[in-house]
């Protein structure tokens, strides 16, 4: 079903702005190349990775399952049973429907207090961090605050309670000294996380990410519209589904890996996340 949209003038101006960051995104490149593509013959392991993490009986976090890919990774979590305890720590209680959503913890914490809800975040083996906002919805303070405060607190809080193996949803291009400002941030925040010394980090650094989002974002419709217009291989090689960053994610914390730290870019992201198995 297709929604007709009218476009205040700062609507429009944002939505400029919006595809002007899609095309900086076009020019931008991932420093060093991107680990974790798949090869023919792990694609054809997954299936016994899979069934050997399970028997390890892991715990896992899940931080922004309000937002889209927290959403989805969440569903996906479940769908391949992966872990014996599943929780999810946001800012208020979610509402789950379905059957299988009845044994997932969940956690409110207040972002702005996190070292008040310290023990949301102990006791888990993995963590997966999909917390994130705009410049648009919360100003440039507020995006600070979401994508590196509270990023950065809650990783903190992880590695004090245990958690060995931390996921962080970034972007692609991020880059501390970038002069676009969401990649600095990026950038910043993926760094300052690295300083805490998890077991293992994995850093997921998709280009623009294509979901049919259930909050109204217009100028995201609109860069969806713009990607989804360009070939397929400009946009394989800049833009990801939402779908297929969770399925990397995911096939990416099964695998067995004696790197701390992993940097997986948006053509490692979609060979991954193709990657099913039998």
């Amino acid at each position: 079903m297709h929604r007709c949209m009218s476009l205040s003038a700062g609507a429009a101006v944002a939505a400029v702005a919006a595809l002007v960051a899609a095309l900086l995104l076009l020019w931008c490149e991932d420093a060093g190349p991107g680990a974790g593509s798949s090869s023919m013959a792990e694609t054809e392991a997954l299936p016994k990775l899979r069934e050997d993490f399970r028997r390890q009986n892991k715990s896992v976090f899940i931080l922004g399952v309000s937002g889209e890919t927290g959403r989805v990774l969440l569903k996906e979590i479940l769908e391949q049973s992966l872990f014996s305890k599943v929780t999810v720590i946001g800012r208020r209680k979610l509402t789950f429907d379905e059957e299988a959503y009845k044994n997932v913890n969940q956690e409110v914490v207040d972002f702005e207090k996190l070292d008040d809800y310290a023990s949301a975040f102990q006791g888990h083996d993995v963590g997966f961090c999909c917390l994130g906002t705009t410049k648009a919805k919360a100003g440039a303070e507020g995006f600070v605050r979401v994508d590196r405060d509270y990023v950065l607190k809650s990783a903190e809080l992880a590695k004090a309670g245990g958690c060995k193996h931390f996921n962080l949803l970034s972007s692609k291009g991020a880059d501390k000294s970038s002069s676009f400002f969401y990649l600095q941030v990026k950038g910043e925040v993926e760094g300052r996380v690295e300083e805490l010394k998890f077991d293992r980090y994995s850093i997921f650094r998709p280009g623009v990410l294509l979901c049919d989002r259930q909050e109204s974002r217009p100028t995201e419709w609109l860069v969806r519209k713009f990607f989804g217009s360009l070939p397929a291989s400009w946009a394989s090689g800049h833009s990801v589904p939402v779908a297929t960053v969770c399925r990397a994610m995911l096939n990416n914390a099964v695998r067995p890996s004696d790197k701390q730290k992993e940097v997986l870019d948006n053509t490692a992201i979609h060979s991954l996340g193709k990657a099913k198995g039998s």
